[in-house]
């Protein structure tokens, strides 16, 4: 079975417009998305800025509402939870935040920081456990003990980084939202996050749904790979086929922009035209239409399924083969 399985997900935000501030119109910003992840496991979330990542991420989290869809988590049906019942259950999902800088609050300590999640879910029963706690959970992401009575202040970006991991592992969570985790931090400290993530996975058995838009962290994280366009799954399959056999023509345009070091290993550069369409008012037919290089006829009128182009590598186009 499945830790989390998300089906037909899609969260709508209204746009009010005129007098009476009636919602007229909606920002599809996901759109029908889909996915299953195991236990332990670690799937990757690309695309451009505004394809829904986030907002797929922090529905998951339950930071936001679902205009409908499903999402169960080990084995429990939690899209419709809210109160006390969710509280109860956010023990076992958890989120690591983009900006180390902006979300911690910077009038805490550190041992307020870490320590809240205790408190709320009664994981302390003693003053002196919840110190130790607090300060185990430093040690496991490379922190001093002794730096508990700091504030996020006095930390640099990956130190902050740190600590937005060890408030996620307070609770002992069984799957984490990575929303783009390293893409504020320099290069060298990037790589120092990544591996401290893949190590707490093997200690703990914990599960990531790794949002980024470096393909190549994504490729050394993730096991699967899920490509977003405009709130749409356009293609999901094992992370080497992805980086190396992409699909989708909008796959292969993000793959020709990553950077390589050996000159012999460049890939022609395939460019865009255009901007990404409205999410208001998405284009008929496939989304990707307006842009792809390849696009006949019938991508203009008749929207691609995601469909098995080859053993276990699904592509939503026309053309994949």
């Amino acid at each position: 079975m499945a830790l989390l399985e998300v089906q037909n997900l899609r969260v709508h935000f209204p746009v009010k417009a005129g007098l009476l501030r009636r919602a007229r119109e909606s920002v599809k910003a996901v759109d029908g998305v889909g996915f299953r992840l195991a236990a332990g496991e670690t799937l990757g979330l690309v695309g451009e800025s505004g394809c829904g990542k986030t907002t797929l991420g922090r529905a998951v989290a339950r930071l936001i509402e679902l205009t409908a869809g499903s999402i169960v988590f080990d084995g429990e049906e939690i899209s419709r939870l809210n109160g006390a019942r969710l509280r109860a259950r956010r023990h076992g999902f958890q989120m690591i935040f983009q900006d180390p800088y902006n979300s911690l609050n910077p009038r805490m300590t550190v041992e307020q920081i870490v320590g809240e999640a205790l408190d709320i879910h009664q994981l302390a029963p003693t003053a002196d456990a919840r110190r130790q706690r607090i300060a185990g959970l430093l040690q496991s992401v490379g922190l001093d003990a002794g730096h508990a009575q700091r504030y996020p202040h006095e930390f640099s970006g990956g130190q902050r980084q740190r600590l937005g991991i060890a408030r996620a592992l307070a609770v002992e969570p069984k799957l984490i939202v990575c929303d783009e985790p390293v893409s504020a931090l320099d290069v060298s400290v990037q790589a120092q996050i990544i591996n401290l993530l893949q190590d707490l996975q093997q200690q703990r058995g914990l599960a990531y749904l790794f949002i980024a838009h470096d393909l190549a962290v994504v490729e050394h994280i993730s096991r699967r790979v899920m490509v977003m366009y405009l709130g749409k799954t356009v293609e999901w399959a094992e992370a080497k086929a992805i980086i190396h056999s992409p699909k989708h023509p909008y796959t292969q345009a993000l793959i020709s922009a990553v950077p390589v070091v050996d000159p012999a290993s460049k890939r022609a550069r395939l460019l865009l035209p255009g901007d990404v369409p409205s999410p208001i008012h998405p284009p008929g037919g496939c989304p990707f239409h307006p842009r792809c290089p390849v696009a006949e006829a019938r991508c203009r009128v008749d929207p691609p399924a995601l469909r098995e182009v080859t053993p276990g590598h699904w592509a939503a186009c026309h053309l994949a083969k």
